[in-house]
């Protein structure tokens, strides 16, 4: 499996981005796709993650009704819509994708490169 990740970029607060994890090669074990985000000196935290067999979804309290994760199993691509930007939301974001329906990073067998997100004040 291997995921590619892209979308990210530089925006005012308040604003929004749209990030995309691309999918290839995705196994069956993979069903719980999730981003991640990681700021300079801090763990990498989990922001949201969605299944792709049915519609559940779970959110990190820092972004619920602000983000939303979507997926296009015929694309084998899932988003992750921005909206309402805060500086505090800087950081590089990561997709990933396991077999398990977990916040923690370590249960995400396959990672993307990452991609930057900055949001100036």
């Amino acid at each position: 499996v291997q995921l590619q990740a892209s979308g990210g970029g530089l925006v005012q607060a308040g604003g929004s981005l749209r990030l995309s994890c691309a999918a290839s090669g995705r196994a069956v074990n993979t069903d719980v796709a999730g981003w991640f985000r990681q700021a300079p000196g801090k763990e990498r935290e989990f922001v949201a993650a969605i299944r792709w067999s049915g519609r559940l979804t779970n959110y990190a309290a820092s972004v619920q009704g602000r983000f939303t994760i979507s997926r296009d199993n015929t694309k084998n691509t899932v988003s992750l819509q921005m909206n309402s930007l805060k500086p505090e939301d800087t950081g590089v974001y990561y997709c990933a994708g396991g077999s398990n329906w977990s916040i923690r990073p370590t249960r995400y067998a396959y990672w993307g490169q990452g991609t930057q997100v900055t949001v100036s004040s």
